[in-house]
């Protein structure tokens, strides 16, 4: 899969210093209550500093002019992490607009034209610019779609690696649901009519790119709750430091030694105590959350849409095209009554020499792989002959020797798919009929059918597999099994999704046979089958009053209104445009599948955010030991027991906390946006993940730092 590439070069890396200034205005710091309390302690620094004995301050103006740039670091790195983050969303928008092409169109005058009879005579060549909504444009072989529209007649082979990256073009079709276009795709072979559904300037890239660029400002619920819980325990530090003043001043009464508490030192003692580190972290993680799915080729229409990914309760997959690939392959021949494996091999071959379809094609490849004439390794195709059935095994399809060189076929006799008759075929220029096709048509067509036709395909249905029934002359002599595949390592990531807690529905409009199989096959917690739109969107709600977090892929019309419903709805770009409107997230390489690797990417966002406030909240306790007996030790002699780390002086003390509260910002900003590496356990287990590696680096890492940074002040004979 092609990536958006996203890079941040040094001119960018200017850029996020620059606005780390720009964002100490109070009105955008306000917002942050941590940052924002942070900002009112340099103010006070800077005050001490300019006026040395304000507030009864006895520290020298070196010491507070050492705390004010401290303290200002910490709110300068704390904006560069949020400025770094949020040039990784502008870097997204670039990567977007980068492909937008100006290209020219040609607007049909009568929007009724016969498609196959159109000249020059019948369109005018404009400017895409100028294009309107409404209008209908004839796009030819090698000419660019110039605006997103939708097929209203024809089809066409296009190329998409524009927007996707991916080299195979895709088909576009009037009808289904295959009929939206993009601007700036290439019509690599026929010519399509496209009715213009975009005005200048709101195209699909258009609103993509207003999306990256506007969703990084806009806070998750989780993330709202985060903000209350940090503006609480702001709050709560802010009083209990307060209230220190007056305890240093009842201490001072009656200790010589001791002078009270120095102004400076409170506001080191609460920017210690707050969670600084997360507070100034959080936009960075969710501004990398945003990050991490764009580069996998899918556009979240908001951060809520992510997080919520990371949430989810349940996921409902369709069968085609997510869990299969939705192409069915020949995997066995099945001999019936007279006939032996040869009869069978020769009649499918024969009938499916001119085939162009996958079943043909692969039907082919199956019987000279069966008669020994083509390679073992036939890149990749399927048809190998093996099935894995519940409880039973089936063997490879037998080695047979069958004449397979072609004698007395034509191409001009075969006999084309009907969907009349439902059956395809060829007549061999010795008059012999041949026809392949569904099992109640060629019963129907056949004059003699073996008893254990009903039973075998009977079979066949219920592992999952398609019959095709084959005559000879009205004789039916065989049945092809088809299966529709499993995607490579579906199994897997089913097993991880559900590892992750989150269960697994798969609601498709097959019989109840194929989606049972499937269903065993890749263990899948629940199955639906013969389901159609209005009862998808049923089974949303019915999951949702329950108290649960739904996700869910379509691509259709007839999915919009369960993927608007849906809490985490990965709309194909390949669909429709209703399908794309009513999704929150749109995948560029239209691969229904990649809602797995998105909950994955969401689970990762909230583990990192909980990861690094174990860590913020465990520094926060290692530092109340370090600087509340090093403060108070000379009036409470009793504190010193707790000064494991015998400090210098209380000031090295203060300013050696304050150095590494500021400098611990800039070196998490790569594990932010990073994001933490996650596996698919347990909550027990990530709990305890948690608190060993992340709390017990937040409680260790303080005390050695701040020793190693007291260690340095000595030695330059700082605050001796």
């Amino acid at each position: 899969m092609a990536e958006i590439q996203i890079t941040i070069d040094t001119d960018q890396q200017k850029q996020a210093i620059g606005d780390s200034f720009t964002k100490l205005d109070p009105r955008y710091l306000v917002k942050n209550p941590v940052l924002f309390v942070v900002e009112l302690g340099t103010l006070v620094g800077l005050l001490l500093t300019v006026a040395p004995g304000l507030f009864g301050a006895t520290g020298s103006r070196v010491y507070y002019a050492a705390i004010t740039v401290l303290l200002g670091f910490t709110v300068i790195f704390a904006n560069y992490a949020e400025a770094y983050a949020e040039l990784e969303g502008e870097a997204q928008a670039d990567s977007l607009r980068a492909l937008q092409t100006e290209t020219e169109g040609k607007v049909l005058q009568d929007p009724e034209a016969d498609l196959e009879a159109i000249s020059e005579a019948d369109y005018e060549v404009v400017e895409s610019d100028t294009i309107a909504q409404g209008d209908v444009v004839f796009v030819d072989e090698g000419d660019v779609i110039p605006r997103d529209g939708t097929v209203v007649e024809g089809s066409a082979s296009v190329d998409e690696s524009a927007i996707t990256g991916e080299s195979e073009p895709v088909i576009r079709q009037s009808g289904g649901d295959r009929t939206s276009v993009v601007g700036g795709t290439e019509v690599l072979s026929d010519n399509i009519k496209v009715e213009v559904t975009s005005e200048e300037g709101e195209s699909f890239l258009d609103e993509m790119i207003g999306l990256v660029e506007n969703a990084q400002r806009q806070k998750t619920p989780n993330e709202i709750a985060m903000t209350i819980l940090l503006s609480g325990l702001t709050l709560v530090f802010v009083v209990a430091v307060a209230t220190m003043y007056f305890f240093g001043e009842y201490l001072a009464s009656f200790t010589a030694s001791f002078a009270g508490m120095d102004i400076a030192e409170l506001v080191a003692l609460l920017v210690a105590l707050m969670p600084t580190t997360i507070g100034a972290l959080l936009a960075a993680i969710r501004v990398a959350g945003m990050t991490r799915v764009t580069r996998r080729n899918v556009i979240a229409k908001s951060g809520r849409a992510v997080e919520a990914a990371g949430d989810l309760d349940a996921l409902i997959l369709d069968k085609t095209g997510t869990i299969t690939t939705g192409e069915r392959v020949a995997q066995n021949f099945h001999p019936l009554g007279d006939a032996d494996d040869a009869d069978v091999v020769r009649a499918s071959y024969q009938s499916s020499l001119y085939d162009e379809t996958t079943e043909g094609r692969s039907i082919v490849k199956l019987a000279e792989k069966m008669n020994g004439t083509e390679p073992e390794t036939d890149g990749g195709q399927s048809g190998t002959g093996e099935i894995d059935e519940p409880g039973d095994s089936v063997q490879p399809p037998r080695d047979v020797t069958v004449d397979l060189d072609g004698d007395g076929l034509s191409e001009e006799n075969f006999v084309p798919f009907s969907a009349e008759t439902r059956m395809s075929g060829i007549d061999l220029t010795d008059g012999t009929e041949i026809r392949k096709g569904a099992v109640d048509a060629v019963e129907e067509y056949a004059d003699s059918v073996p008893g254990k036709l009903r039973q075998r395909s009977n079979e066949i249905s219920e592992n999952g597999g398609t019959p095709l029934a084959i005559a000879v002359d009205k004789q039916v002599v065989g049945i092809i099994e088809l299966q529709d595949e499993l995607k490579p390592g579906i199994a897997d990531r089913i097993a991880e999704i559900q590892k992750m807690g989150v269960e697994t529905i798969m609601a498709t409009g097959d019989n109840q046979r194929t989606a049972r199989w499937v269903a065993d096959q890749v263990g899948i917690d629940e199955f639906h089958a013969e389901f159609d739109p209005e009862e998808k969107i049923e089974l949303v709600e019915e999951i949702q009053d329950d108290g649960k977090l739904v996700g869910m892929t379509g691509d259709g019309t007839n999915d919009a209104p369960a993927l608007a419903k849906a809490d985490v709805g990965l709309a194909m770009n390949a669909g429709t445009n209703a399908a794309k409107e009513a999704g929150n997230m749109v995948d560029l390489d239209s691969n229904p599948s990649k809602i797995i690797e998105v909950v994955g990417i969401g689970k990762q966002l909230l583990m990192t955010r909980g990861s690094l406030t174990t860590f913020s909240v465990a520094n926060d306790v290692a530092k109340y030991f370090v600087l509340l007996p090093a403060i108070l030790a000379a009036a409470i002699p009793g504190l010193a027991a707790m000064d494991v780390l015998n400090l210098s002086t209380p000031a090295s003390a203060v300013t050696a906390t304050l150095v590494y509260n500021a400098f611990i910002i800039p070196l998490l900003i790569p594990l932010a946006l990073r994001g933490v590496d996650y596996e698919a356990q347990s909550g027990a287990q990530l709990l305890r993940k948690n608190l060993i590696v992340y709390g017990g680096g937040g409680l260790i890492a303080p005390f050695i730092f701040i020793k190693a940074i007291d260690m340095l002040f000595v030695a330059l004979g700082v605050f001796q």
